[in-house]
C-alpha cells in the first residue's frame, strides 16, 4: 500500500472514529427528526396518569433514581425475572415497592405506534421522571438522550447500590459519593420525598424505636402501623405529598421526617445547614434539585453501538 493509500485509509479510520463519538454523546433535540412526537407523547401520557393517580408521579421519580444508582440510566430496573433470569425488581430495595410498570409499557405502546424501534425504554424512564416532577408542581430541566436498553440487570447490585431507609448520614454520604455526587446534591435529590408515600416496613423501626423524632407524630404513624402487621400499609413523605415544594425540608426541621434516612439530614450533623437553607429558600432547592438530577440522568448511559432499543421494555428483544 502506498504512502497516497495509507493516508486515505487513515482519514476513512478517523472519520469513523469521530462519527462514532458524535453518535455516542447524549442530545436535547435526539429524537427532533427520527420521532419528533416523542416528548409530547410521553408528557402527555404522564400527565394522564398522574391525573388519574396524584402519587404515581413519586413513583415514576422512584423508579427512574432506582433505575440509575444500579449500573447507570438503562432500564435494566424494568426487565422481568424469568425462568433463568433473576433481576432488579427482586432485589430488596425494589421487591414490592416499586411501581408504575403499567405506565411506562402504555407510553411505550403510544411512542411504537408513533415510530417503532427509535425511542428506548431508558430515555422514557429519563423523560417521565422529569414530567412527573413538572406535573407536581416542581422544576423542569434539561433532558440529554439517547440512551439505549440494557440486555441485562443485576440483582445483586441493585441490593448493593441503593441506600436504604434505616442508612445513617455516614452511609448515604458514602452511598451517593460512590455515585459522583456531592453531599449537597445528595441532600437536594432527597428532597424528592417531598411527594410520594412509604410503606410501614420502611419506617416502622423509626416510629417505635427512634429518639429524634416528634412524639406526635410518631404516635400518629402507629396507628398506621403497628409492630407485628400492616407491612405494606401506607403514609405519607412529607405533609405536603401530591406537591412538589420544599416542605420536606420543613418536617425535618420538626423531627418529622419519615423515614430515618431522611430525619439523618437533620440531626446534629453537617447537612443541617443545607436542610436550613432549602427550607428557608424553595427556590434554590428547585435549582439545587433540578441540576442533580441532570447529573443523575447521566450515569453511565448506554450510547451508539451499546445495548439495544427494546420493543417491549419488560424484556430483551
Amino acid at each position: 500500500m502506498g504512502p497516497s493509500s495509507m493516508y486515505n485509509v487513515a482519514l476513512i479510520l478517523l472519520f469513523s472514529f469521530l462519527l462514532g463519538m458524535s453518535s455516542a454523546k447524549l442530545s436535547e433535540n435526539f429524537y427532533e427528526k427520527s420521532c419528533p412526537k416523542a416528548l409530547s407523547i410521553i408528557k402527555s401520557g404522564v400527565r394522564s396518569a398522574v391525573q388519574a393517580e396524584p402519587r404515581m408521579g413519586a413513583s415514576l421519580l422512584r423508579l427512574h433514581f432506582h433505575d440509575c444508582f444500579v449500573n447507570g440510566c438503562d432500564a435494566s430496573v424494568l426487565l422481568d425475572d424469568t425462568a433463568n433470569f433473576t433481576g432488579e425488581k427482586s432485589a430488596a430495595p425494589n421487591n414490592g415497592s416499586i411501581r408504575g410498570f403499567d405506565v411506562i409499557d402504555n407510553i411505550k405502546t403510544q411512542v411504537e405506534k408513533s415510530c417503532p424501534g427509535v425511542v428506548s425504554c431508558a430515555n422514557i424512564l429519563t423523560l417521565t421522571s422529569r414530567d412527573s416532577v413538572v406535573a407536581l408542581g416542581g422544576p423542569s430541566w434539561k433532558v440529554l438522550l439517547g440512551r439505549r436498553d440494557s440486555t441485562t440487570a443485576s440483582f445483586s447490585d441493585a441490593n448493593r447500590d441503593l441506600p436504604a431507609p434505616v442508612f445513617n448520614l455516614s452511609q448515604l454520604i458514602s452511598s451517593f459519593s460512590n455515585k459522583g455526587f456531592s453531599v449537597r446534591e445528595m441532600v437536594a435529590l432527597s428532597g424528592a420525598h417531598t411527594i410520594g408515600q412509604a410503606r410501614c416496613v420502611s419506617f416502622r423501626d423509626r416510629i417505635y424505636n427512634d429518639t429524634n423524632i416528634n412524639a406526635s407524630f410518631a404516635r400518629s404513624l402507629q396507628a398506621k402501623c403497628p409492630r407485628s402487621e400492616g407491612d405494606n400499609n401506607l403514609a405519607p413523605l412529607d405533609s405536603s405529598p401530591i406537591e412538589f415544594d420544599s416542605v420536606y425540608f420543613k418536617n425535618l426541621q420538626s423531627q418529622k421526617g419519615l423515614l430515618h434516612s431522611d430525619q439523618e439530614f437533620f440531626n446534629g450533623g453537617s447537612t443541617d445547614s443545607i436542610v436550613n437553607t432549602y427550607s428557608l429558600n424553595p427556590l434554590t432547592f428547585a435549582s439545587d434539585f433540578a441540576n442533580a438530577m441532570v447529573k443523575m440522568n447521566t450515569l453511565s448511559p448506554l450510547t451508539g453501538s451499546n445495548g439495544e432499543i427494546r420493543k417491549n421494555c419488560r424484556k430483551i428483544n
